[in-house]
């Protein structure tokens, strides 16, 4: 990622996930599990942060709406979508709250970051941006 990208980063209020996304920590992740797992797992995983709620879930489209209360206050969705059996994409996109500046130096991709780093824990991580070459 280069200098331009991190400038980018850092002056925005919103991060996201996506397939092949410049930034490494910022590539879809896939997890062996099955979509229904993923989002109980997911809505576990949640319920026991602190400072965070879930504003509402929809099995049917494999997204979970959440809030972020403790510290910097924000809103993630998250999207998770089952690829093949027992191989599950989860996604995340994140907008941070800013009342006085439109930025969040970096926070929301922090975020994602740790939530990751969470789901990790809790469900078996096989990689990030598998289908990146796939077109």
């Amino acid at each position: 990622m280069g200098a331009i990208q991190k400038l980018k980063g850092i002056l925005t209020n919103h991060s996201e996930t996506r397939e092949n996304h410049s930034d490494e920590d910022l590539r879809s992740r896939y997890y062996k599990t099955t979509n229904k797992n993923a989002m109980k797992a997911l809505q576990e995983m949640f319920k026991n942060m602190d400072g965070v709620t879930v504003k509402s879930v929809s099995e049917e489209h494999g997204e979970i709406a959440v809030q972020v209360t403790k510290g910097r206050k924000a809103f993630v969705i998250v999207t998770v979508i089952s690829v093949r059996p027992f191989e599950t994409a989860v996604d995340f996109s994140v907008t941070t709250d800013t009342k006085l500046i439109p930025f969040d130096f970096g926070y929301s991709r922090l975020l994602i970051k740790q939530m990751y780093d969470r789901v990790d824990k809790s469900i078996i991580y096989i990689g990030s941006g598998l289908n990146s070459e796939k077109k």
